[in-house]
């Protein structure tokens, strides 16, 4: 297998991380922002939901051969519920978990999540509406939640979010809301919107003042790993996790789930975010929260993040090892790899975020420097977090040059 050159002259950044936390004990800090229950409440409950079921793991053998290293695995979260991504394990319970408070204190009693899941109290969830701001799939996942728990919903993107992703929110019944400027304008103008009418911000980010439900989102998280963890073969666990940086939510719930399940065993975590876009890079290298100011939107629309969440920082500054970042130019044909079957691993559709991690450990399999910052090897095993699918089949399409339909189909 013959890999794209531009694997061996992309522009990658890497810093590690000063603040790593290297003991095996659980830290504090960390369990205030995910505890143990927390996280088990919400991998018990989403489990339970309808159409429930663990996403594929598909071993890479003919990449990891090409690469030089024991195992590849791609957590393929493109089957992920209707949403087809990840994030319909965090936004969507936390619209449940916001019901449950809401309906709860407007009864005077505690009502429970099997009761919001199954609809029980519409008439008064049918009176509240949430709110939230996105690149596309936390906001499909938040509409697709409103539509299934019964609530109202009302979604702001910016001006880049594509058009098959504003569609894909209204068909949940969705209203959207189109905000001229980035990602954290949108974030500003959906709390404003939502202070002047009533509304709850349903958002996967927190900020003072706002924790609890981004810990919701965060605990749903954690359940793609703990199918990664019992999918994985082999009694040792992966020596490597490459996972996508954005506001920081998915990086935090992976650190606290492993640190909790597999203390000192737990893999090496690797951040990689776009250039355009590295507020986890500059907060690791400042050793404090950087903000950034979006100029520039990157392909991998749902890592557009410039402000680190909070409650994520707390986890990420302690749990993960590096931080790395990258350019577009590797985005397509990392892509067009997992779509074409003859790559000798069959046949994945992988979106433009959904490509990062392994795009970087491709990169650096071609460059001695980073592959030695991330101490790889032939002894590693690596797992890459393909966290969505062909979100916006059209740009899919125009980046591999094939649809999603046919890459299936293959």
């Amino acid at each position: 297998m013959k890999l794209d050159t531009a694997y061996e002259t992309a522009h990658i950044r890497h810093i590690g991380n000063p603040k790593f936390n290297s003991a095996s004990a659980y830290p504090d800090a960390i369990d205030a922002v995910l505890d143990a229950d927390l996280m088990a409440e919400a991998r018990e409950e989403i489990m339970h939901w309808d159409g429930y079921a663990p996403t594929p793991l598909y071993s890479l053998d003919t990449v990891a051969k090409t690469v030089g290293v024991r195992g590849i695995y791609y957590k393929d979260e493109g089957a992920r519920f209707p949403p087809g991504s990840f994030k319909a394990l965090g936004g969507a319970y936390a619209v449940q978990q916001l019901l449950r408070q809401e309906v709860s204190r407007t009864l005077g009693t505690e009502v429970s999540l099997e009761g919001i899941r199954e609809r029980r109290h519409e008439d008064i969830a049918g009176r509240i509406a949430v709110a939230t701001a996105t690149d596309g799939n936390h906001g499909r996942s938040v509409a697709w939640g409103a539509r299934r728990f019964g609530c109202r919903c009302v979604i702001y993107i910016h001006r880049e979010v594509s058009d098959g992703r504003r569609e894909a929110m209204e068909a949940y019944g969705a209203k959207v809301v189109r905000v001229d400027g980035n990602y954290d304008d949108s974030v500003r103008q959906a709390q404003s919107d939502a202070t002047a009418n009533g509304w709850f911000i349903v958002s996967d980010t927190s900020y003072p003042g706002y924790t609890t439900l981004p810990r919701y989102v965060m605990a749903g998280y954690t359940l793609m790993m703990e199918e990664v963890v019992e999918q994985a073969p082999g009694a040792q666990p992966p020596t490597h996790v490459f996972l996508q940086g954005g506001c920081g939510g998915l990086a935090a719930s992976m650190v606290a789930y492993l640190w909790q399940r597999l203390g000192a065993r737990r893999p090496r975590l690797v951040i990689v975010e776009p250039v355009q876009a590295d507020c986890l890079y500059r907060s690791a290298s400042a050793g404090r929260r950087i903000a950034v100011d979006i100029t520039e939107e990157s392909l991998m629309a749902g890592l557009s993040c410039g402000e680190v969440s909070t409650l994520a920082w707390t986890v990420v500054q302690q749990g993960v090892r590096d931080f790395v970042t990258m350019n577009d130019d590797l985005i397509a044909p990392t892509m067009r790899l997992l779509a074409r079957p003859g790559n000798g691993d069959g046949a994945i559709v992988a979106g433009e975020s959904a490509v990062p991690g392994l795009a970087v450990l491709l990169a650096a399999s071609r460059q001695e420097r980073l592959w030695a910052a991330l101490n790889l090897g032939p002894a590693s095993t690596i797992v890459v977090l393909g966290t969505e699918g062909a979100t916006d089949p059209e740009i899919y399409e125009k980046l591999t040059g094939i649809g999603p339909d046919k890459v299936l189909g293959a």
